[in-house]
């Protein structure tokens, strides 16, 4: 596996946490593209990504901003992170089977900072598109192109209320990987919202709705509560990230509905 020594750290990432997060998170796409190119295939490249992107962020992290704790899919919970004023939240690789499959590109890298009960800053990197969203310079939210309202979805496991959602407001469903590919797909207009309830973690959307929210975008639980972040129960298992003009009415669905 590719060990290479990151590259030095900008003079701006020093001392700025968003400038930080985009900079950790694109050291960490850096390196999963290298483990990507070494010629793994299926499980072992799923778990040479994961664990190559843990270690990396990992030490950046230690190196960088060492007082602060840090929350990981990839690590134990340290639950001295609960009486912590900062917290990191990263999920090293989202989108760990869309990364197996090259040339897939709908996987992501999550780097978030929880600062006293808000996200202050977050980067979510797309390495196979060179691209990395962030709360530092917020994305400018295209103009909405499409007449039909576009729901982002899981490609391989979408909940089943969502076809009756996107029947009501007649919606078109677009399937992609990783948590973070699909709240950025709102972000860039490829889709006008992503709703999703079955099971994610705090690491899965902390990152993407720092993003989202930077950007404008409405950001909730599937009731329309606050999403809230550095619990106890890391579990955080529904969310909506949408165009702001449809929140209402997905929020009203699921309220009459549910998500059964």
């Amino acid at each position: 596996m590719t060990t290479e020594t990151p590259n030095q750290i900008p003079p701006a990432a020093i001392s700025d946490d968003h400038a930080f997060a985009v900079w950790a998170a694109e050291q960490a796409g850096e390196r999963l593209l290298q483990v990507r190119a070494e010629g793994l295939e299926g499980r072992a490249l799923k778990d040479a990504g994961d664990a190559a992107a843990q270690s990396l962020l990992a030490a950046l992290l230690a190196e960088h901003r060492p007082d602060d704790a840090v929350l990981s899919e990839e690590a134990a919970d340290d639950k001295s992170r609960l009486d912590a004023p900062r917290v990191w939240i990263i999920d090293p690789l989202d989108g760990t089977r869309e990364f197996s499959e090259p040339p897939r590109d709908d996987w992501a890298v999550h780097v978030a900072l929880w600062e006293s009960g808000e996200l202050t800053a977050g980067a979510v990197a797309q390495p196979a598109l060179g691209e990395t969203f962030n709360t530092g310079r917020p994305a400018v939210v295209p103009p909405r192109s499409s007449v039909r309202p576009r729901i982002a979805v899981s490609r391989s496991r979408p909940p089943a209320f969502v076809a009756a959602l996107a029947a009501e407001l007649d919606a078109e469903l677009v399937p992609m990987g990783s948590a973070g590919v699909k709240v950025m797909s709102v972000v860039r207009d490829v889709a006008d919202a992503y709703v999703h309830a079955g099971g994610q973690y705090e690491w899965d959307n902390a990152a993407p709705v720092a993003v989202a929210r930077a950007a404008g975008l409405f950001c909730s639980r599937v009731d329309g509560s606050e999403l809230v972040y550095n619990k106890d129960d890391v579990s955080l298992p529904d969310l909506i990230v949408c165009r702001p003009e449809l929140a209402e009415s997905i929020i009203a669905f699921v309220r009459e509905h549910g998500t059964d």
